[in-house]
């Protein structure tokens, strides 16, 4: 089993290494030919950084619609921080839209700049509380279709949900030792490799 990391911008390097903990081939998609020549892929991560910066690169390099066809074909895609703020189908405090396929709403910088990251530890899921590190984080707003299950909640705030193949996170796993996330993700993937024959 494969899984692509998108490798533009941001702390893609920190998911490359929890999944290889995890023993989980991983490629990084950098450019469109990364995405051609990997055809088996069975999930996607799209890393914490700069959306307005990787939403750029993926229009220029012409993966955006690639890329979004594929998540909407089933693609197992976990987006952390920036990259939920990618697949959000809403931005509350942005006019900009990128894959737009994960039915929530997210405000950018909702804790303010870097002075606003914290850890802390609450409840992922059905899998009990695990840490979660905020840095510069969004928020998700607004819930906007009935089938997104709600996943974890901070101080009142949803920090993580599923909606189908799609995984969107606030935090950033990838920087705590529990691996809990990506260990559901491989999960997922798995599931979809099965089914496809990946």
């Amino acid at each position: 089993m494969k899984i692509a990391v998108l490798a533009l911008q941001g702390a893609f390097a920190e998911h490359i290494r929890v999944m290889q903990e995890l023993k989980v081939e991983t490629v990084e998609i950098r450019q469109l030919r990364d995405l051609e020549n990997n055809p088996d892929i069975a999930g996607l991560i799209l890393p914490g950084g700069e959306s307005t910066v990787q939403g750029k690169l993926l229009n220029e390099l012409g993966l955006m619609e690639p890329l979004r066809e594929k998540i909407r074909s089933g693609l197992p895609v976990l987006g952390t921080c920036a990259g939920l703020i990618l697949l959000a189908s809403g931005i509350a405090n942005d006019s900009n839209r990128y894959f737009a396929t994960l039915p929530v709403t997210v405000t950018r910088n909702a804790y303010g700049r870097q002075s606003g990251s914290f850890n802390a530890r609450d409840d992922f899921g059905d899998f009990g509380k695990i840490s979660m590190t905020f840095i510069r984080a969004p928020i998700i707003s607004s819930v906007d279709n009935p089938e997104v299950k709600i996943l974890s909640s901070t101080d009142g705030a949803i920090t993580g949900v599923r909606y189908r193949n799609q995984l969107g996170i606030t935090f950033h796993p990838e920087l705590d030792n529990d691996y809990v996330v990506h260990k559901y993700f491989k999960e997922i993937a798995a599931g979809y490799a099965g089914t496809n024959g990946n």
